[in-house]
């Protein structure tokens, strides 16, 4: 096993992650809200995570990970307001709550495995475990972190040492990038208390409802993540892993409830992936349209060349998606497959054994490139130094094929003739000249070009960063 760096968010520094149990790490990733399909900015703090996951298997690590499956508890606003999302996700589609659930989850998962994203061992539905949440809330009772107001159960946050240790903030500041501005509840004691269970008192039209010792309802949000955590991880968590806007509240909450009832420090190590921005700024489903993996698929684009984008920046900056940026980096990624086709024609043409010490060598060299706080653009890097290095094919082959355990962009499945690099120049000259054929109105001619294109085996595809080829 190989050390592995990673920025900290409770500590603020890039630091060796140390597993409670050696060589073992549990990891706890916040799954979505399934009331509607995940954009392509959750999909890029997904990846990441995935990436994370890989690289400790790779570097000699058993990694038990856990998510929860969000299908009831969500507020529309952080701050325990507004309607359940899922009850949102209802009314707009006229389901129940459980078929939106179970639709939504199903996108979600399809979504992911067209990146290459592995599903985690251990997957749970909230609905599933509100017994555990019951008892988890009566525990915080009867050590006197819970009380009632106003029909609902909610947590004392002024019994919690250092409640916003997560954050670095102070009890008058608000994390940036929260989703909701906070308000006030009455109900509460303190501005920064939060909800642990709901009752009629507050949502009468919540379709999923349950008996409990406070009444006849539902939990808060922020409960679930803990209560799963701890059932099927166990006490000491290695690794809470979530994006950057689950900071505050969220896993401020997760940590003061979680902390509260065990009676000992809870998770050493966070992780939050940054946003993906467009060019409006943070990517939401609260602006309208909402951009999926799978849309970027039915507008041309290879869903591995959205991972391919993803893994050239770092992930502790905030990536700016556009049309034009993916289509280039589609290109490279093309490109790349062309290279690693030729490679792998070279190698099975020569039928040598690859040098088995330099495969060791250039593995040691990725994990501690990629293992220097996720560094997945340095791990690309290497890559094409890889392909560029003297050494021979197969192992060359080898090497590639083991980099890419963790890297996950299928880079010797293309057959060759899928990854020859075709000219298209003259396809996408004709491009220009259609798009200035239909500045002209000649819509003859920019027909009798799309025509042209179609034969050539391509279709177009017209997208807000302009028309691009797609093959047929």
């Amino acid at each position: 096993m190989q050390t592995i760096r990673l920025y900290n968010t409770l500590t603020r520094s890039v630091e060796p992650i140390v597993p409670h149990e050696a060589g073992r790490i549990t990891m706890y990733t916040c799954g979505p809200t399934v009331y509607h399909y995940a954009h392509i900015g959750n999909i890029r703090t997904y990846i990441m995570e995935d990436v994370l996951e890989k690289l400790l298997v790779y570097a000699g690590y058993e990694v038990k990970r856990g998510m929860n499956i969000t299908d009831v508890g969500h507020l529309t606003s952080d701050a325990d307001t507004g309607e359940d999302k899922m009850l949102e996700g209802a009314k707009r589609e006229g389901k129940s709550a459980m078929e939106i659930a179970r639709f939504y989850t199903d996108a979600f998962f399809g979504d992911c495995e067209k990146v290459n994203v592995k599903k985690p061992e251990i997957v749970v539905p909230a609905t599933s475990c509100i017994d555990d949440f019951i008892k988890l809330i009566q525990i915080l009772f009867d050590k006197g972190y819970a009380y009632m107001a106003g029909g609902n159960v909610y947590f004392d946050t002024s019994k919690v040492d250092d409640y916003y240790r997560l954050t670095g903030h102070s009890a008058d500041d608000l994390m940036v990038g929260v989703r909701d501005d906070v308000t006030e509840d009455t109900n509460k004691r303190n501005k920064t208390d939060f909800v642990l269970w709901f009752t009629t008192s507050k949502f009468g039209e919540q379709e999923l409802r349950w008996d409990s010792p406070w009444g006849y309802g539902y939990p808060g949000w922020h409960i679930e993540c803990s209560a799963i955590s701890l059932k099927y991880l166990g006490e000491y968590l290695d690794i809470h892993a979530g994006g950057v806007d689950n900071i505050f509240p969220h896993h401020t909450n997760e940590i003061a409830q979680s902390e509260a009832a065990i009676g000992h420090p809870w998770c050493s190590h966070w992780f939050h992936p940054r946003h993906l921005n467009d060019k409006s700024g943070k990517m939401s489903k609260s602006k309208g349209g909402i951009l999926t993996v799978s849309a970027l698929e039915e507008n041309g684009y290879k869903p591995l060349a959205y991972r391919f984008f993803c893994l050239q920046s770092h992930y502790m900056k905030q990536l700016v998606f556009s049309y034009e940026a993916l289509a280039n980096a589609q290109s490279a990624y093309d490109k790349l497959l062309s290279r690693v086709a030729a490679v792998k024609a070279e190698a099975e043409k020569s039928g040598e054994a690859p040098d088995e010490n330099a495969v060791l060598e250039y593995r040691q060299r990725f994990i501690e490139t990629v293992g220097s706080d996720l560094n997945t653009s340095l791990g690309l890097t290497l890559l094409y130094d890889v392909i560029k290095a003297e050494l021979s094919p197969a192992t060359k082959l080898a090497v590639i094929e083991d980099f890419d355990r963790v890297l996950s962009l299928d880079l010797t499945k293309a057959a060759p003739e899928e990854s020859a690099g075709e000219d298209l120049s003259h396809l996408e000259e004709l491009l220009i000249k259609r798009a200035e054929a239909k500045k002209a109105k000649d819509w003859a001619t920019a027909d009798a070009i799309r025509d042209e294109v179609k034969a050539a085996g391509y279709m177009i595809v017209d997208t807000p960063e302009g028309a691009k080829l797609k093959k047929i």
